[in-house]
């Protein structure tokens, strides 16, 4: 397999929008992608709430818009996903997405939405690792999603049950329904999984990844935000979340996601088979992010990984029983921890970071 490409830029505030649309063109976005399909956005709504270095931001999105527009790409659509602890509607109000879509005239589709597409049986041609035992009744996906280019734009961040998130994860939401955390025990193959199923119905697929604040800890939603001021683009998927990992100071080896895909040929893992092109330096940089969990990712790690009570997630995930969880979890994360601890982060963030005065000056 033929060396991936994976662009970096050190970026600021004054030129953030132009520098992605350079990291773009670096990163061979006119090659990656098919110009004659309609391109999906694939933003990245980890939380509907505003948070620092947890969703795509405000800049990210209108600076890949730039990019496609100037690559020749004027197709665009937007696809939103739900999840149990996420209102995509809020998010894309709150996060200051809409007035950027408006102002390109980018339409909005959700995938839960019965009017916007329909989630069809996909039988793979990958032999897939992991979703034919967690769904033996049938793979399904969105058949929107079919024959058209993808662009992920996740933000560099760790996660308490994959150590990392970036764009292998950012296809979990698009590509699979309410019922993904069923898979959240073998969720690394789960990737993988997905990741070859992108690769056989889209016609292209790159991704961009803002690390203007990034998240380390107990993410991905209750991180430690640092401004980082780097940005990242490739047509490579694997390729782009190892160096990303990277700087988050982990070893793509110790990522299964990451390796697996690498060995199956899905993409580029191992960083010597990796050209930097950009800031090259800005690679070298080990922020020494350490992966944390809160009360919530907690539990979940108990029923989901090596415990005893591992093998009880039928029960209390499959069950109605989930109920339980799903409001203990936006209880605690809505009610009680962004409260005390995640709007006094936002305010500092909003007055101190140049990254977080950027964001308040966006219109709503």
């Amino acid at each position: 397999m033929a060396k991936a490409t994976v662009a970096i830029l050190r970026t600021k505030p004054e030129t953030v929008i132009e520098d992605y649309r350079r990291l773009c063109e670096m990163a061979g976005l006119k090659n990656g992608l098919d110009s004659s399909a309609t391109t999906i956005l694939k933003d990245n709504i980890t939380w509907h709430n505003v948070f620092p270095g947890v969703n795509t931001t405000p800049w990210q999105l209108e600076g890949t818009i730039e990019g496609l527009k100037e690559s020749g790409f004027s197709d665009l659509v937007t696809v939103h996903n739900h999840t149990v602890v996420t209102l995509p509607e809020k998010g894309e109000k709150d996060l200051k997405f809409k007035p950027i879509y408006d102002r390109y005239n980018i339409p909005v589709l959700f995938n839960f939405k019965d009017e916007d597409m329909r989630w069809i049986e996909y039988k793979p041609k990958f032999k897939t690792l992991a979703l034919h035992k967690i769904f033996p009744e049938g793979i399904r996906i969105p058949d929107y999603f079919q024959g058209k280019n993808i662009v992920h734009m996740p933000t560099v961040k760790t996660h308490s049950y994959t150590t990392y998130t970036g764009a292998l994860k950012n296809a979990f939401g698009g590509l699979l329904n309410y019922h993904r955390h069923y898979t959240h025990t073998w969720i690394h193959e789960t990737l993988v999984d997905l990741l070859a199923i992108g690769r056989e119905i889209h016609t292209g697929m790159f991704a961009t990844m803002d690390g203007t604040t990034a998240g380390s800890g107990p993410g991905p939603r209750t991180v430690k935000p640092h401004d980082k001021n780097v940005i990242l683009a490739s047509t490579d998927q694997v390729a782009i979340d190892t160096v990303a990992a990277k700087l988050m100071g982990f070893n793509w080896r110790d990522l299964p996601c990451i390796y697996l895909s690498h060995e199956n040929g899905l993409g580029i893992g191992d960083p010597a088979e990796i050209e930097i092109v950009g800031d090259t330096d800005a690679a070298n940089e080990n922020w020494k992010f350490e992966v944390g969990v809160n009360l919530a990712t907690g539990i979940g790690r108990i029923f989901w990984f090596d415990t005893p009570l591992k093998h009880l997630q039928k029960l209390f995930f499959q069950t109605p029983i989930v109920n339980i969880f799903i409001f203990a979890s936006e209880f605690y994360h809505d009610k009680i921890w962004y409260n005390i601890k995640g709007m006094p982060a936002v305010k500092k963030w909003e007055s101190e970071s140049p990254w977080g005065q950027m964001f308040a000056g966006y219109p709503k």
